[in-house]
Formats: C-alpha cells, sequence, structure tokens
C-alpha cells in the first residue's frame, strides 16, 4: 500500500523566522526497517542510534527491535561519544529482515551571546576535537586557510564566526555528489574545488577551527521532519536518503556553538538566494548559533572501526546502515543487496 502523503505543514520564511527562542519539546517515533537480498553465510549489521548523552535539545528515549536475526543489541563506543545497534545472522538462509523503532525528543537549540558561564567541557574532549584525522588534516594548507580567514581576529567567538563566513562564502553545494559526501577536506583545498554536500562543508568547517586551535566537532545525523525556515531544508516521508552533516565548535564561557554552513549552501542553491537577498542576509546570521529542532543527531565520530567487522577498514564517518557479508562490507546506497527505509512520525507537540 503506497504511504499516505504528508500533511500539510505551514511553511515559514527565514526572512520572517522570530528570534527568540520557542522551548517545547517534540517526541518522535523513528522506524527503521531492513530488508537484505542475495546474501549468503554469516551476516552482521550496523545502524547508528541517536546520541545516547541526554543535552539541552536531544534526548533519546529509548529503542526497541524485532527480527528473524540470531542476535542483535547495542554497543557503545565512549570515546566516539557513539551508540550503534548491531544484529546477527549466524548463516542466512531466507531473508534477513529488521525492524528497529527509536524514540527521540528534539527541541530547538539557540547559541545566546549574551550568556555567559556553561559547563566547562571535559579536557580529554577538547583535545580530541583538536586533533586531525584521515581526511581531515589540520597542517600545511588547512592551518594557513584558517591564519587567512581569521585574520588578527583574537577572541574565540569571533574567530569561529570569520571561519564560519569564510565557509559559506567560499563553497558551494553539490547536488551531484552522493549522501553526505566524503568529507576529504585536503583533496578540497587541494583540488580549489570547494564543492559538496553537508559532511564536505562542515567538515570544512571543522578542519579550518582546529588548525587553528578551537576544538571543533561535525555532528552527523538525519533529518525527520519538515521545516520551518525552508523546504528544502527538512523532509518528510521515507528518510532514508536525507542523513545531513552539522557542526559546533567550543569557547571558554559559552561551551559548544551550533553552527551549519552546509545548510546555508544548500539554501542559496535550492532557493537561487543572490547575495543581497535579505532572506540570506537573516539566514546567515541565524544558522550560526541555532540548529532547528527536526532532525536528529547520531554522533561525531570519524575514522569508525565497526565492532565485530572482519573485512574492510575504518569509515570515515557512520550516518548510514552498514552490513558485512562474507567479508565483503556495503551500505545502504547498495538497493541491490539491501533494502532500507526509515519513517518518523511525532508523538506529540
Amino acid at each position: 500500500m503506497p504511504s499516505p502523503p504528508p500533511a500539510a505543514v505551514e511553511q515559514y520564511n527565514a526572512i520572517s523566522l522570530p528570534d527568540e527562542a520557542q522551548p517545547q519539546w517534540r517526541s518522535y517515533d523513528i522506524t527503521s526497517t531492513i530488508t537484505l537480498q542475495n546474501i549468503k553465510g554469516k551476516l552482521r549489521l550496523w545502524l547508528p542510534l541517536a546520541q545516547y548523552k541526554d543535552t539541552s535539545w536531544q534526548r533519546s528515549l529509548g529503542h526497541n527491535w524485532r527480527g528473524n536475526f540470531d542476535s542483535a543489541g547495542i554497543y557503545r563506543d565512549p570515546v566516539a561519544e557513539m551508540e550503534v545497534f548491531y544484529a546477527d545472522w549466524k548463516e542466512v538462509t531466507g531473508t534477513p529482515q529488521l525492524q528497529l523503532v527509536s524514540q527521540v525528543a528534539k527541541q530547538d537549540r539557540h547559541f545566546d551571546i549574551t550568556r555567559r558561564g556553561s559547563t566547562a567541557e571535559r579536557g580529554e574532549v577538547l583535545r580530541r576535537c583538536l586533533q586531525s584525522s584521515n581526511l581531515v588534516p589540520t597542517d600545511g594548507l588547512v592551518h594557513r586557510t584558517a591564519e587567512r580567514a581569521i585574520g588578527r581576529i583574537k577572541d574565540p567567538v569571533a574567530q569561529g564566526k570569520a571561519i564560519f563566513d569564510w565557509v559559506v562564502e567560499n563553497t558551494s553545494y553539490d547536488p551531484g555528489r552522493s549522501g553526505i559526501g566524503r568529507g576529504d577536506v585536503e583533496a578540497m583545498l587541494d583540488s580549489g574545488q570547494l564543492s559538496g554536500k553537508s559532511a564536505d562543508i562542515a567538515l570544512l568547517f571543522v578542519g579550518l577551527c582546529r588548525s587553528v586551535g578551537i576544538p571543533a566537532r561535525p555532528v552527523f545525523g538525519l533529518r525527520i521532519d519538515s521545516s520551518r525556515l525552508f523546504a528544502g531544508l527538512g523532509a518528510t516521508g521515507n528518510l532514508r536518503t536525507v542523513q545531513h552533516c552539522r557542526a559546533e565548535f567550543y569557547t571558554p564561557g559559552y561551551g559548544w556553538i551550533p553552527v551549519d554552513p552546509g545548510d546555508v549552501r544548500k539554501a542559496i542553491h535550492d532557493e537561487r538566494l543572490g547575495n543581497g537577498d535579505p532572506k540570506l542576509v537573516v539566514l546567515r546570521k541565524l544558522l550560526f548559533g541555532f540548529w532547528e529542532k527536526n532532525w536528529i543527531a547520531f554522533n561525531s565520530a570519524q575514522d569508525v572501526r565497526l565492532q565485530g567487522a572482519t573485512g574492510a577498514g575504518a569509515l570515515p564517518f557512520l550516518v548510514l546502515p552498514q552490513a558485512e557479508a562474507g567479508g565483503m562490507r556495503f551500505d545502504s546506497s547498495d538497493t541491490e543487496r539491501l533494502s532500507y527505509t526509515v519513517n518518523a512520525s511525532r508523538v506529540d507537540g
């Protein structure tokens, strides 16, 4: 039976979005359904889950699952602050199937520059958020680019804003890239082709921040509802391809500050916004310090090694369902072998 059309949702324009926070939690049931085909032998499946640490803008309320697997569970990587569901089939004889339901509560996240005094982050976390990764170096051209972006600015918040502005002004959104992009910052800068999807743009911001001593991290997740800003910044129906990467950086006194340069570039592309467009002026200001609640955060992990994997090496990040059979790994972009649907329904609000 075809899915019913999404309910009509009042669309807002970024130029008229209210400045004041609207503290209102909204809960969602997020249902992921996976069926695998043309699989023989031993099989393991992994799905990233909503981040397990409660924040002022997201809470994980629990998970339940069912399927014809032999065993299943959840493991937690405390270093990466990541929680992953896994399921095992010892010997596939039929059609492996799984349904996972997660309940998550969300509200908008706002940064208020007039309010200081946030809880200090642990030193080990900040040190980790200054390190390079396989695709995001922090020296050479990355460092020189960041220094040009910040110039003589000394205030950490203003430095972050200068890097955010540089990324928004010098990148472009490329709808032709697969998924959320590769996030290969070094290749982007070396080629001078600063185009891509949300992971490319967010990780460029993260790499530039880290290279000048500002702790920063990507936050990988999934759009789960329509947007009050622009239609292209939200999603309804089957959410299997609407993963999205945001970012945040840390400053003493304020803590973690949310940004979303990728969605600025996506809105420019989708809405054909010119530099002088007042909608763009408002959106750029808004998405430095604001995350809309129509998206759930999975994790900030980079160079991810899946627990129990025997085949391929580390993933640059974990945002899609992954599977391994016969020593070969594939993800939900392989629709010949992995059928994946994910839907979100409001529980309240």
